[in-house]
């Protein structure tokens, strides 16, 4: 794992000049965690992955969010290596390097109109694809498996087994109005709150690009609406009236378009619940899946939810 000791050899392959300091992580998420380096040449954000990634991999979603600051989108650049590549290898982690940020903690009611209005940049950002998108975002659960997820809580007298039985139905009901999705472009795919943040000076910043791929930005623009308006008629208005006037191409007008929300979610959710009821996980590893259990239960994605949505962006010209 990193640790003081791998402060140099980061800075000789990044050719980031003489170390000052190295902590962390300072942040921590599903997919790795973040490390702060400061150096002769600047502070930068050293972000491990948790799961293996190769120099091809990484290669998409790097171009992609160059691509999109060229566009004007704000992002913590990218650093390449001495020799090019987007990642390097250190003391058995992937890491990858990018300048170091300032940004505010996580917040869902950022000003929705500089949120369209950069949502709506980085969909004019068109990076052509034909690759399949991942499952992950097309694809339901399904009554099956929850229904076995409720059994297992159940068996397990979990503290959520109640409340999982009682959303069951509508976790079903909802993944019904879910279609199959013809990717158009890459897009972002990972556009909540967590990941689109607020800057000291006021602004945006778009962060975390790792899970770029195929996608259509209409069914990406109805997660953005989801996490920074629903309940706020008001915000969902200002967001979606910005993301069109300022060129945005996608568009809400049916169920279908939140297939995307709802199998990220789903799939989020069932995530969570499935490790929590492994017998074998960590202490502290059941802590972080109750939490993500208890934010997936408390504010689930319904039809009503999905009809609040579509009255705003169905009364509004496109």
């Amino acid at each position: 794992m990193l640790g003081p000791g791998s402060a140099s050899a980061i800075s000789a392959a990044y050719d980031l000049g003489q170390v000052i300091d190295f902590s962390g992580p300072v942040a921590r998420g599903e997919l790795g965690e973040i490390w702060r380096l400061i150096t002769a040449s600047g502070s930068w954000a050293v972000k491990t992955t948790f799961t293996p990634l190769s120099a091809a991999e990484a290669e998409v979603p790097a171009e992609f969010q160059a691509r999109a600051q060229a566009r004007g989108v704000p992002a913590p650049t990218g650093r390449r290596t001495r020799d090019g590549y987007w990642l390097a290898e250190v003391d058995d982690k992937v890491i990858r390097v990018f300048a170091w940020v300032e940004m505010k903690g996580l917040d869902t009611q950022l000003d929705p109109v500089l949120v369209g209005r950069t949502v709506a940049a980085l969909h004019q950002t068109v990076l052509p694809t034909r690759v399949r998108p991942h499952e992950w975002y097309t694809e339901p659960v399904g009554a099956a498996a929850w229904a076995e997820i409720v059994r297992g809580a159940g068996r397990q007298q979990a503290p959520f087994a109640d409340q999982l039985a009682a959303a069951c139905a509508d976790l079903v009901d909802v993944e019904s109005v879910m279609q199959p999705m013809a990717p158009t472009q890459i897009c972002h795919c990972d556009l909540w709150a967590d990941n689109v943040r607020g800057t000291p000076g006021g602004g945006v910043l778009v962060i975390d690009w790792d899970n770029a791929g195929p996608a259509d930005p209409s069914r990406e623009l109805a997660l953005v609406l989801l996490e920074f308006g629903s309940g706020r008629p008001d915000r969902l208005r200002l967001l979606y009236d910005a993301y069109v006037a300022h060129g945005g191409p996608g568009r809400i007008s049916v169920e279908a378009d939140f297939s995307m929300v709802i199998a990220q979610l789903h799939h989020i959710g069932a995530m969570h619940l499935r490790r929590w009821l492994d017998p074998a996980l960590a202490s502290g590893d059941r802590v972080r899946a109750l939490a993500g259990i208890e934010e997936f239960l408390g504010y689930p994605l319904t039809r009503a939810g999905i009809e609040e949505i579509l009255a705003v962006t169905q009364s509004l010209k496109n």
